[in-house]
């Protein structure tokens, strides 16, 4: 439940990919492969959840998230849904505007 704006969506994805990129650093280091997989079954929640609080922000269901197994074109629609489009201003179904806007000055 609850909603998040771009700004948090994107800022989760870059934190994801430098651990992905520092985990595969590492196993290259050390000479392993478990590391990259570790983390990536580690942030597969949070990474779930993040995206569908985005859904939300669209105000759409979280089932949107599925849209991602259509292949191509699937992938397309979600980055640009979720990763370019901004949410409605105002209160929606899931919730308020997790952006604070000033009201306009009379």
């Amino acid at each position: 439940e609850g909603r998040l704006n771009r700004q948090r969506y994107w800022a989760f994805a870059i934190v994801y990919f430098a651990a992905v990129i520092v985990a595969a650093i590492i196993d290259g280091i050390l000479g392993t492969s478990f590391i990259v997989p570790l983390v990536v079954l580690v942030a597969i929640y949070p990474s779930i959840c993040v995206t569908i609080k985005r859904w939300h922000d669209r105000d759409k269901s979280g089932w949107w998230i599925l849209i991602g197994l259509v292949p191509v074109i699937g992938g397309i629609w979600s980055f640009v849904e979720c990763g370019c489009l901004e949410g409605p201003q105002g209160t929606n179904r899931f919730g308020a505007d997790p952006i604070v806007r000033a009201a306009p000055v009379t």
